[in-house]
């Protein structure tokens, strides 16, 4: 295991490692983590076994019965989470970020009810972000919600809707004034997945397997408007809670997870080229591995500089936009160098279920694209270094 090259790591969060590496050779064997990649599912009692160490209370203030935001130690929640694939480490996101930030930092006073419950790992949220005709241009989603009264009526699709089939909430996106104004006419709603008028049906998918990702229909879906994201005055103002420290927090922990995976996958051809044997030396004593190797795990380490740099201006509320995209843009693209190239190292065994290396070249070659994709945040850093 590579020992994590960061000297003035906090106390609590080098505990945290300590306490979920145990925790992932001990219950995330990889016979599991094949059973629940193939079934696209994930496993609820080790999940409660996360909450009750109090990880996802994480992203959420005292108050609120979480232990106090602490974006770095929860980036480390991802990371180590991740060795064992994406089965805990994916729940943990919908938990501690799309729900416990998202409502620590947006709800109502009445949604912020819903935190206790979510640090405890009882309530989930998914995105409803991605529409049929609508990907990275999020300004322009055609679901619609309309004021009657004192409810809110909801129409429309969402598409790769990850986790709505057993989330309890849907953080949805929605075009709630005239589309001519994009931007200014957008609010957040908060749909309950049982709410009459809310259907679904699974999308198959090749990565992130730890569910299913979804297409939801809301069909005359009707909601009191407490449901609106912050409260009523939110009402149209749904991209002030899209673009500013929202986004940038989930830039990282999708680029946690990435990071997090193309370490294993390091790991396990790193460890693989010190016991294979070729031509009568390991495959380790070959330059032509030697080389891929060490190239990797230099890449690597930037990745990492990059993704704590990131975590460490958002957890004190320093500007951090660019650096933000800058580490999605560069750990989802040479993630997937990394990947393709330990999988080169493993030969045909990187692509069998021996061992990991398959899924998680699956999970990294997805890493340019979701999340915001690389070409997105190409555009979005030209336009924010005034290119």
């Amino acid at each position: 295991m590579f020992e994590q090259s960061v000297h003035d790591e906090a106390a609590h969060i080098t505990e945290i490692r300590r306490q979920l590496r145990r925790f992932v050779a001990a219950r995330m064997p990889r016979e599991k983590r094949i059973a629940w990649d193939r079934a696209h599912t994930w496993d609820r009692a080790l999940f409660a076994e996360i909450a009750d160490m109090g990880l996802i209370g994480l992203t959420v203030p005292e108050e609120h019965g979480g232990a106090g935001v602490d974006i770095t130690a929860a980036v480390a929640v991802i990371e180590e989470l991740a060795q064992g694939g994406t089965s805990l480490a994916g729940p943990y996101i919908h938990a501690a970020f799309y729900g416990g930030m998202n409502l620590a930092e947006n709800g109502s006073p009445e949604q912020k009810r819903l935190l206790p419950g979510i640090v405890a790992g009882k309530t989930l949220l998914a995105y409803g972000l991605s529409e049929p005709n609508v990907g990275g241009d999020l300004a322009s989603v055609e679901t619609t919600s309309r004021r009657d009264g004192d409810e809110i009526v909801i129409n429309g699709a969402k598409r790769w809707c990850t986790g709505a089939d057993w989330a309890h909430y849907i953080y949805c996106l929605t075009r709630s004034g005239d589309p001519s104004a994009r931007h200014h006419n957008l609010s957040f709603v908060l749909v309950p997945t049982d709410a009459p008028g809310v259907s679904m049906t699974p999308l198959e998918h090749l990565n992130l397997r730890y569910t299913a990702s979804m297409d939801v229909y809301f069909d005359d879906v009707r909601l009191p408007a407490s449901a609106i994201v912050g409260g009523q005055a939110m009402w149209n103002r749904g991209w002030e809670l899209l673009a500013g420290r929202a986004l940038d927090v989930e830039k990282i922990e999708i680029t946690a997870l990435g990071y997090g995976i193309a370490r294993a996958a390091l790991e396990e051809a790193w460890t693989y080229a010190q016991q294979r044997r070729q031509f009568g030396k390991r495959i380790a004593d070959h330059q032509v591995i030697r080389h891929k190797l060490v190239n990797a795990r230099t890449r690597l380490a930037a990745c990492r500089h990059m993704l704590y740099h990131g975590a460490w201006l958002a957890d004190r509320g320093l500007p951090c936009s660019v650096e933000t995209s800058m580490a999605k843009l560069f750990c989802a693209d040479v993630g997937v160098e990394i990947a393709l190239a330990c999988q080169q190292v493993m030969g045909a065994y990187g692509l069998s279920d021996a061992y990991d290396m398959e899924r998680n070249v699956r999970d990294l070659l997805g890493m340019p694209i979701v999340g915001g994709s690389s070409d997105i945040q190409k555009n979005n850093l030209a336009r924010m270094l005034r290119l």
